[in-house]
């Protein structure tokens, strides 16, 4: 079984529509919703017309957009002039307040998708937040309160920066119970490291400055580029199954 995870559910209309419209033609199998996209109410509808409202999980953010809570606004490792950032050290651990504040948000973001009726079916993050030294913790407290089992891994497979650190955060997340695949890549990886069993696959669909539906590697001039999403030639599955 092979999963195809759209990011970025929510964060803005270009990536929302260019979600909807992977859905339609069999791209992805399943989306992350960011809940304090500047899309999120106009996704939320757009996901019960297209017919994924049952493949919602939640993105969890702490590196992008404005907050949801007050009290992580007073951590300027995380957020500057009201929004979040990502200019920080990941593996620095966090101390009792600030861990607290993370707690809060992330609690606040799951309680945003449960309030608009999303059933969440699995857990990733913008950034790979849930991942970092500094927030698994939290991360981890969080998801099992909630009852969300089914958590995205750390990169394990294509260009991976550090193997061994891969292997033990994937590792913690199997041990604390979390249902997880066994594979993690990006598509712009698969092709060097091939599409084995069990993987998920991570996309972000956008459209480029003449309107194709790609998977965004970036943004140049404020228009986001990259390539075309593939119709995989594989058994396909969903969070939903595993």
């Amino acid at each position: 079984m092979v999963i195809v995870n759209a990011d970025d559910f929510g964060m803005n209309e270009s990536c929302s529509r260019a979600i909807c419209e992977a859905f339609r033609l069999g791209l992805v199998t399943d989306t992350t919703m960011m809940a304090n996209g500047r899309y999120f109410d106009e996704a939320v509808r757009l996901a019960k017309e297209n017919g994924f409202f049952d493949k919602i999980g939640i993105h969890l953010n702490l590196t992008e957009g404005e907050p949801l809570t007050e009290e992580i606004k007073a951590f300027p490792e995380y957020v500057r002039d009201g929004r979040f950032h990502k200019q920080r050290d990941m593996t620095k651990p966090p101390t009792r307040e600030l861990e607290s504040a993370v707690y809060a948000e992330l609690r606040a973001q799951i309680e945003k998708l449960r309030d608009a009726g999303i059933a969440i079916t699995h857990a990733d993050s913008h950034h790979y937040v849930h991942t970092t030294e500094s927030v698994i913790d939290v991360a981890v407290k969080v998801l099992k309160e909630y009852s969300i089992r089914k958590v995205r891994l750390r990169l394990n497979l294509g260009d991976v920066p550090d193997t061994e650190k891969s292997e033990v955060i994937n590792q913690r997340l199997r041990d604390e119970g979390f249902v997880t695949v066994k594979h993690f890549v990006k598509l712009a990886h698969t092709k060097q490291s091939g599409i084995p069993d069990n993987t998920e696959i991570l996309v972000h669909p956008d459209y480029d400055r003449y309107g194709r539906l790609i998977d965004r590697r970036g943004v140049e001039n404020g228009c986001p580029f990259g390539e075309p999403i593939p119709k995989l030639n594989t058994a396909l599955g969903s969070y939903a199954e595993l």
